[in-house]
Parts: C-alpha cells; sequence; structure tokens
C-alpha cells in the first residue's frame, strides 16, 4: 500500500550540488519554511523552535562568516582550500536557514514543571530535530535540494552580532538549500534486525 509521506521521506536525500535554479520566490519559500516549523510539535506545545531565514547576500554572508572561521582550524593550505571550496559551495545555493531553540522557553518550563526539568532541554533538542526534518522534506517536495550543517558554536556569536539574535536563541544547525544540481549517492541501510525488535 503506497503512503505518500514515507515516500516523500524515502526521496528526501542530502543533496550537496546545489544551485539557484528555481523559479521560487524568496517569498514563497519563506512562507513554506514558517508553515513547516509552525507545524511541528513541541515538548509541552513550548513551539521554542526559532529561524532565522537567509537568501541572497545574507545566505552568502553566513557562509562567509564560516569560511573565514574555519580557516584557523585547518592543517594545511590544501585542507584550508578544500574547506573554502566546500563554503562556496554553500554559496552556491538559494538560501539557508538557520535553527535555534530559545532557552528563555526552556528555562521558564524548567521552573514551572521541576520534576521535569532535567528533561525540557532534551525535549527542545527533539523540537529543532522534528522542525529542521519537517523544512528539509518541505523544500524536497518543493524541488530543491538540501543538506544540514553544525557550524554552532564556532560561529554563534558572530550570527548573533550580525543578525541581532536574542541572546537566549540558541543555534542548534544550518540547513542550506537550492537547486539540484547533481543527484545524491545511492543510500544503502541496516539490517533491520539490527534496529527494530517487534512484538505481537
Amino acid at each position: 500500500m503506497s503512503n505518500q509521506f514515507l515516500d516523500l521521506i524515502h526521496n528526501r536525500r542530502t543533496i550537496y550540488a546545489i544551485g539557484r535554479n528555481t523559479n521560487a520566490t524568496p517569498e514563497h519559500l519563506t512562507d513554506l519554511i514558517q508553515n513547516a516549523i509552525r507545524q511541528s510539535p513541541s515538548s509541552f506545545n513550548s513551539q521554542s523552535s526559532r529561524a532565522v531565514i537567509l537568501f541572497n547576500g545574507e545566505h552568502a554572508k553566513f557562509w562567509e562568516i564560516v569560511k573565514e572561521k574555519l580557516k584557523s582550524y585547518a592543517k594545511d593550505e590544501i585542507a584550508a582550500e578544500k574547506t573554502a571550496k566546500k563554503m562556496d559551495s554553500f554559496i552556491a545555493g538559494v538560501g539557508t536557514v538557520l535553527f535555534f531553540e530559545d532557552m528563555e522557553v526552556v528555562k521558564k518550563l524548567q521552573d514551572q514543571f521541576p520534576s521535569y526539568a532535567d528533561n525540557f532541554p532534551i525535549w527542545a533538542e527533539h523540537s529543532t530535530a522534528i522542525a529542521q526534518f519537517a523544512t528539509w522534506s518541505t523544500l524536497h517536495e518543493e524541488g530543491l535540494g538540501a543538506s544540514l550543517q553544525h557550524y554552532n558554536p564556532i560561529v554563534d556569536d558572530q550570527v548573533h552580532k550580525e543578525w541581532n539574535i536574542p541572546e537566549s536563541w540558541k543555534l542548534r544547525a544550518q540547513l542550506v538549500f537550492g537547486s539540484v544540481e547533481a543527484p545524491a549517492a545511492e543510500k544503502t541501510y541496516i539490517p533491520d534486525e539490527n534496529r527494530f525488535k517487534v512484538f505481537k
């Protein structure tokens, strides 16, 4: 039996070769991204996920910040050049979604429900993961490719300063997206018996 949602997530893949060959406008994509995050569930309906959506020069600016920051981590010129090319491949895309969790929301929940205090930061990670996956799948359905990156926390301070981000927002991931310029490699799966247990 076919299931449209399972078909969607089966076809969603990590796409590194991205470009700007799309007719989708920033306004349309913003609406899709906001709706995907808005509809993503969160513990206690906390709605703690936040996002900064970057297009055009702002999108490029973010990856230039990452590129510059990573220079100090390169072990040699060859490694630095390889990293720079990777950042340029991200800049070649249409945009980037910066995903945050509002830790002020988490703190309020910890104060309100002390017996669950240790769990709220964990549940916040669940919330952002769902929001990321929902956004990624939504962009895939729009015909765009994306890859999820994690250059936090090394760029956190600059990101907060550059885009005037509230101090309580904690950067968790970066989803860079654009037109699909080359397909993903074939995906393989470990045996089901290593992942699942079913009892009837």
